[in-house]
């Protein structure tokens, strides 16, 4: 008997995310069709031009338009920016510096320290029960 495996596809917006590009911005084809698991490692191995410069320039979607101004994607809607960005708009952001992205981005660094504190907190429990575990 011998094993027949189906091929994976998903949604051309599970692809677009996985890929890091807006949806919209996709050539139609892309858009109207399913991408396979092997079309997808395609893309990201060797990425033609379309998605070169979707990746470049954009329109981004949120979390790359987060990133690349370095708060949450809540943050973003916050300050009201809840449209996909090119990386234009994104560094004229920047520039501007305005007082919400100033806020946003000082409330990340806490919510970073805060997370590097717990994780060390953790880990040092974790140590002294290894400790303990180990003792006669």
């Amino acid at each position: 008997m011998t094993s027949h495996q189906s091929t994976q596809t998903m949604k051309p917006a599970t692809a677009a995310k996985k890929l890091g590009v807006y949806l919209e911005a996709t050539p139609a084809e892309f858009r109207e069709g399913l991408v396979t698991r092997t079309e997808l490692n395609a893309l990201q191995s060797d990425p033609p031009a379309w998605l070169q410069e979707l990746r470049r320039n954009g329109p981004h979607p949120r979390p790359v338009v987060a990133s690349k101004l370095g708060v949450s994607i809540a943050g973003l809607a916050r300050g009201g920016a809840t449209e996909p960005l090119t990386t234009e708009q994104i560094e004229a952001l920047k520039q501007e510096n305005p007082e919400w992205l100033r806020k946003e981005r000082a409330t990340q660094a806490e919510v970073r320290k805060e997370a590097a504190r717990i994780k060390e907190r953790d880990a040092a429990r974790a140590a002294e029960r290894s400790e303990g575990e180990a003792r006669p």
